[in-house]
């Protein structure tokens, strides 16, 4: 069987975002059985796509777990439910949870339903930023530069700070 080390995107931007992720990271780890590595600060950031809307509190975790990645993107749609996201609602609107696998060891996935490496994380500085604060030196598969080096090449006026 296969270990896999999975980052995923954690953000929240309805009610307690802060406790949103927080027990959004504790149910998926423990649903999973998986093993929490790496959690990286957490930042308030700016929405992008739809902007008429609060502002998010995101993060970035790792974890060490025996799912595929398959059976770990059905489990964090599982947990969004389960804590509340609405399927249904606005895509890029306003939600109380959202769990994105960013990278899945060096896996390239393109099928219908994921996506790995995260189509858009070298667009995003509310992932890169906290990315870069646990893996910093992984290389993406498909660009070939590291996480600090997409967030340096990154030419946006996204506003990330750094939550209290």
């Amino acid at each position: 069987m296969n270990i896999y080390t999975a980052y995923i995107a954690v953000g929240s931007n309805l009610g307690d975002r802060l406790s949103n992720c927080q027990k959004g990271i504790s149910e998926l780890t423990k649903k999973t059985n998986s093993q929490l590595i790496r959690l990286s600060d957490f930042y308030q950031t700016q929405p992008m796509y739809i902007e008429d809307q609060d502002w998010f509190i995101n993060g970035v975790f790792s974890i060490q777990t025996k799912y595929s990645p398959h059976e770990l993107f059905h489990s964090i749609k599982e947990t969004e439910i389960l804590l509340g996201r609405d399927l249904t609602a606005k895509r890029y609107g306003p939600r109380v949870l959202d769990l994105d696998i960013l990278m899945m060891d060096n896996l390239i996935i393109n099928t219908q339903n994921l996506n790995i490496p995260h189509p858009r994380l070298h667009e995003r500085r509310f992932v890169l930023q906290p990315l870069s604060d646990i893996a910093a030196e992984i290389v993406h598969p498909i660009l070939n530069k590291n996480i600090k080096e997409l967030l340096i090449d990154l030419n946006d006026d996204q506003k990330v700070y750094r939550y209290k």
